[in-house]
């Protein structure tokens, strides 16, 4: 097997840019916190019905908590587009230092995270008029990857992906894009294993080996 490296300034920038965002989000629940302990959320008035401000709440902390919370949340916005500009460039290098590798070493093509548009016939019985019809299946998983530390398995067949299910699944880059966007966060994800329905959490990350999830996903005819 051929095994690449993904090391590097940009990963590294990645990576720094991924700790940061950590930290942003631990602030957030931290002033989120604040406004739970009086009862308010980000909309609720500080005043009571006479226009004087309410004593059964801290004033000056809900004010400043909401001012910060306000402030984080561009604050992630913001360096989510630099985490995408970032993942680009390092899986743009990648490729770049791996082009021709890979062509003979794989028999179809592959996207960044693992994504073919290929045809896979399952034998798994299908159910129609449920919740439990597949879309796609699980055709490899890179042992200590993210997809592995998830539970996931080789022939898993995929029910739901966050947001995507069947009702609403039409290619994989709906999956790719919610991958992409989603890098540091949980995503839901149910699968069928032989008879049995799992719900599994998976969180897509930069790790030692190309893609964020370390699998490769098929779609289902």
């Amino acid at each position: 097997m051929v095994k690449y490296n993904m090391d590097g300034p940009a990963r590294d920038h990645v990576m720094k840019l991924i700790q940061e965002k950590d930290k942003i989000e631990s602030e957030i629940r931290e002033q989120n916190l604040v406004l739970e302990e009086n009862n308010v959320g980000m909309q609720d008035l500080l005043v009571d019905g006479d226009g004087f401000p309410r004593n059964d709440i801290d004033i000056y902390k809900v004010r400043h908590a909401r001012h910060r919370i306000v402030c984080l949340q561009n604050d992630h916005k913001n360096i989510m587009k630099q985490i995408e500009r970032g993942l680009g460039e390092v899986h743009s290098q990648f490729h770049a230092n791996s082009a021709g590798t890979s062509r003979n070493t794989e028999s179809h093509s592959e996207h960044t995270n693992g994504f073919a548009e290929v045809s896979h016939n399952g034998n798994a019985e299908s159910h129609p008029g449920t919740n439990d019809q597949s879309f796609a299946v699980i055709a490899f998983v890179q042992l200590g990857s993210p997809a592995d530390m998830a539970g996931l398995h080789e022939n898993d067949e995929l029910l739901e992906f966050g947001t995507v299910n069947t009702s609403n699944f039409s290619d994989l880059n709906q999956v790719n894009y919610l991958v992409q966007h989603s890098v540091g966060q949980p995503i839901q994800v149910r699968v069928r294993r032989g008879t049995h329905i799992l719900s599994l959490t998976i969180v897509p990350r930069i790790w030692t080996h190309p893609g964020l999830l370390g699998c490769r996903i098929e779609r289902k005819s």
